[in-house]
């Protein structure tokens, strides 16, 4: 096969025997502060959505505005505005407090129910006789920061709605901060609208976060303190077992990383002031955690030795009676 400049690459491979059995193909951008491309993989320019990835990008209006100071948000908050959790305890009683903080409820929420991900919440809906409600939504901590601008700015309630101003708002920074005027949008699972941009658009915006001093003007105050917040308090931004809890948990909160569905992931790396985005184009949860475990073990911010790196990549696979029958690890060529 040729590859050429649009076409994806193999990235994370499943041996099996001995044989090859499957590979993740994708699309890879690391940018410095500049915005520019150290290092590519597959076609930076590959438009992609990136889903719950850039949800520190959907939080700068809630910080630039100043309507987190002003509602007294916490940086455990700020995490959770760039959380898909796992809708268990710690993150639906921190949702259901900062609703009752804003005066408003669960009934002002537009993200919808699901089933939560945590089974020890799960199962006691499931005794209790209870349905799950929006609070479980695993976006409903983005959706409280939406509600906290709505708030401040005084907007009309269904502000999911992509004429809101709150939308808006995200719209303008998210193309200024990935550089490019965004050729449309699709409406999320929560319901929000989420913003196209190319591969290297993403890593571009996370090369700004990662460069950010905390010292700067309103967008370089909120992108650092985001950045923050999310190594600060990994276990609100995903939950128990899940990549970005663990894999920050690994590198002591000095990396910010962020997966989003169809197998999005992003990394903001402020010690090399760098950014990472990738697409695995198959949607596989396994093929983006291996390529984006791969990647922070290159740029030297994940031990590769560390059981949270070693159940993403280089992992054995074993079935049922313990025996082992594979290995998950990156394809030749990456990266």
């Amino acid at each position: 096969m040729t590859v050429t400049a649009a076409t994806p690459v193999p990235m994370i491979e499943l041996w099996r025997g001995g044989r090859l059995e499957s590979t993740h193909l994708g699309h890879a951008v690391i940018c410095d502060e500049t915005g520019q491309i150290v290092e590519s993989w597959g076609d930076p320019a590959a438009t992609i959505f990136p889903r719950s990835s850039c949800k520190m990008l959907q939080a700068l209006p809630l910080l630039e505005s100043g309507a987190a100071d002003a509602h007294g948000l916490t940086d455990r908050q700020i995490a959770l505005a760039c959380a898909s959790h796992q809708g268990a305890a710690i993150h639906t009683e921190a949702v259901t407090r900062w609703l009752s903080d804003l005066g408003l409820s669960e009934a002002d929420l537009r993200c919808g129910a699901h089933e939560p991900y945590d089974t020890a919440e799960r199962n006691r809906l499931i005794r209790a006789d209870e349905k799950p409600c929006q609070c479980h939504n695993n976006c409903s901590g983005k959706h409280s920061g939406f509600l906290t601008l709505n708030r401040h700015i005084k907007g009309g309630p269904e502000y999911v709605d992509p004429d809101h101003p709150v939308q808006q708002a995200v719209k303008a920074a998210f193309e200024e901060t990935t550089g490019e005027t965004s050729p449309g949008y699709g409406i999320d699972g929560c319901s929000a609208p989420n913003y196209a941009t190319s591969v290297h658009g993403l890593a571009r915006a996370m090369a700004r976060f990662a460069a950010a001093t905390g010292s700067g003007d309103a967008r370089d105050r909120a992108m650092h303190r985001l950045t923050r917040a999310m190594g600060q308090y990994p276990e609100m931004v995903a939950g128990e077992g899940r990549a970005c809890t663990e894999l920050m948990r690994a590198m002591d909160g000095r990396v910010a990383i962020k997966t989003g569905a169809e197998a999005v992931f992003i990394a903001i790396i402020p010690e090399r002031r760098m950014g990472i985005a990738l697409k695995i184009t198959d949607g596989g949860t396994r093929g983006a955690e291996g390529a984006i475990a791969a990647l922070l073990v290159k740029l030297g911010v994940l031990d590769p030795a560390h059981p949270a790196t070693l159940k993403r990549l280089d992992a054995v696979q074993k079935n049922w009676r313990g025996l082992e029958t594979g290995i998950i690890r990156r394809a030749p060529a990456f990266p």
